[in-house]
């Protein structure tokens, strides 16, 4: 399974990191190694200090499809989650100022987790709201309405560079207020109201 993420896809996300707004839709990879397994704590890794939670709405893709037209991209999904990114982002940014790739600040081991997947009827996909709490204090909100490239676009424009596989996930990127996490944190993920994950934080 590839794990296929989406940069920038929210304009206040894009602007509190003094990044452009994109054009098109900004895809990066993870490994299957970055698979955070449920009921498991995240760890923050040693070589950074400062890791940022990313909370997005994550598509699990379910038949094979290559060059997918938009109207029928429904067809290739019908499940959805709750996810986090996780980005080592002093990592990233030393690498961006070097204009390195920066898969170790975004891909180490542990740095994707998915909640447990809904079916995608139980939801309004063009409006889905979805927040995290960090210690019992919302720190992010979002909703699927503000994404700049919606799922049935990103599922289309994936599809022309990356053959779509049973098991893939997309991550449709974050919304505005991600910030540093810190050892013995507790990060509670909801889609709308309904509490989907709890993560420790080691």
């Amino acid at each position: 399974m590839k794990i296929i993420c989406v940069g920038r896809n929210y304009v206040e996300h894009a602007k509190e990191l003094n990044n452009l707004i994109p054009e098109s839709p900004m895809f990066f990879m993870k490994p299957d190694s970055a698979i955070l397994r449920k009921g498991f704590p995240f760890v923050i890794p040693s070589f950074t200090k400062e890791v940022h939670f990313e909370t997005e709405i994550v598509i699990k893709i379910d038949r094979v499809g290559k060059m997918i037209q938009p109207q029928f991209a429904d067809r290739y999904f019908s499940e959805i989650g709750l996810g986090i990114d996780f980005t080592a982002r002093d990592v990233q940014q030393e690498l961006k100022e070097k204009r390195f790739p920066w898969e170790i600040a975004k891909a180490f081991d542990g740095s994707a987790f998915a909640s447990d997947f809904y079916p995608k009827e139980n939801f309004d996909l063009e409006n889905l709201a979805f927040k995290l709490d960090r210690n019992g204090e919302n720190v992010q909100t979002g909703n699927s309405k503000d994404m700049i490239f919606h799922i049935n676009t990103l599922i289309a424009e994936c599809s022309k560079y990356f053959t779509l596989k049973k098991g893939d996930l997309i991550f449709t990127g974050t919304p505005a207020g991600v910030s540093k996490i810190n050892s013995k944190d507790t990060l509670e993920g909801y889609l709308n109201d309904e509490k989907v994950f709890e993560i420790k934080v080691l």
